[in-house]
């Protein structure tokens, strides 16, 4: 994901390069960022340590079930090492066949179910997406559960990732068939150990996002932080555990920033508006939320945060829910 939307510093300890894995350190900050702005205004106390170690108790949990990461280590409080792989510049898209320690520039997403905000819904609406290319027969219900996992594919270093096929993501990730069909198969393992792991905890993993990168020896790693808030919409009992709350105060209360058309009336970022911060009371709320569900994820109890009954009913009352 491009710098500018992402909550993460990025520490460079060993260079990478087309030839070569190097070693990096994400630090895990208390920004958020929403409607592809970029950081927004406000800082959410404790909900980058929170990321964190839900981050990296997902990688343990994903490589017991076999999964190959990019993880190293967890450096306390709210870092994490991992091997670090060349990003490819945008036009030297797609990666000719036999790339070697790159990220592939293609994210993949993974849907199980399709609750308030998933931009399924969106699209349907509009028509750039069919019932059919959903694997639907009629249009579906707010939080309808999918009898069939949707994956889709999206670009990743646009300004604004834009929906692509799955033709187009092959093509752009220079992936030959057996690879391609080893990222289809690794997806759908860290989808079913993700949604499972939520069940047994209360929780919905209803979508996430997944980065890969291609090793140096041909193989896929996975990337970033899967099933974290920031990559995946968790609910419980039908109440966000993440942006997606964000996002809703910010649409509801008319504040949403329109970064689509924005860009598309080719409006320079230094003249796009300020985003309206968060009130006072919703910060406590949210930092409340984050440390609440990395709790009850991992099963480390670090801030006696309260449990996520308290916490999310506290977020349907500040959003008027």
């Amino acid at each position: 994901m491009p710098v500018l939307h992402s909550t993460k510093n990025l520490k460079i300890t060993t260079p990478a390069t087309e030839t070569r894995t190097g070693v990096g350190i994400f630090e895990y900050t208390d920004a958020y960022t929403v409607f592809h702005y970029g950081r927004m205004p406000d800082l959410i106390p404790g909900k980058g340590e929170a990321i964190s170690r839900m981050a990296a108790f997902n990688f343990a949990l994903l490589e017991a079930a076999g999964v190959r990461t990019h993880f190293r280590r967890f450096i306390a409080p709210h870092r994490i090492e991992f091997d670090l792989a060349h990003l490819p510049a945008p036009d030297t898209l797609p990666l000719p066949p036999g790339a070697r320690n790159t990220l592939i520039p293609v994210q993949v997403l993974v849907r199980t179910e399709l609750p308030q905000g998933s931009s399924v819904h969106r699209r349907l609406a509009t028509g750039t997406l069919t019932p059919a290319q959903a694997g639907l027969s009629s249009l579906p219900a707010v939080g309808e559960e999918l009898k069939k996992p949707l994956v889709e594919f999206a670009t990743m270093l646009d300004n604004v990732n834009q929906y692509i096929d799955t033709a187009e993501a092959q093509r752009l990730t220079g992936l030959d068939d057996d690879q391609f069909h080893d990222l289809l198969d690794t997806t759908a393992t860290v989808n079913r150990v993700l949604t499972e792991h939520a069940r047994t905890v209360g929780l919905r993993h209803c979508d996430g996002k997944l980065e890969f990168v291609v090793a140096g020896d041909g193989g896929l790693m996975l990337a970033d932080s899967p099933g974290t808030p920031d990559e995946s919409r968790l609910l419980y009992d039908g109440v966000h555990c993440g942006k997606q709350v964000l996002r809703n105060w910010y649409v509801d209360n008319g504040h949403a920033v329109p970064v689509n058309q924005l860009i598309a009336e080719g409006v320079p970022r230094h003249r796009w508006p300020t985003p309206t911060p968060l009130p006072g009371d919703f910060l406590p709320v949210m930092s409340d939320l984050y440390q609440s569900l990395s709790e009850t994820w991992t099963g480390e109890r670090r801030w006696n945060a309260p449990n996520l009954q308290a916490a999310t009913a506290a977020v349907a009352r500040v959003l008027g829910h």
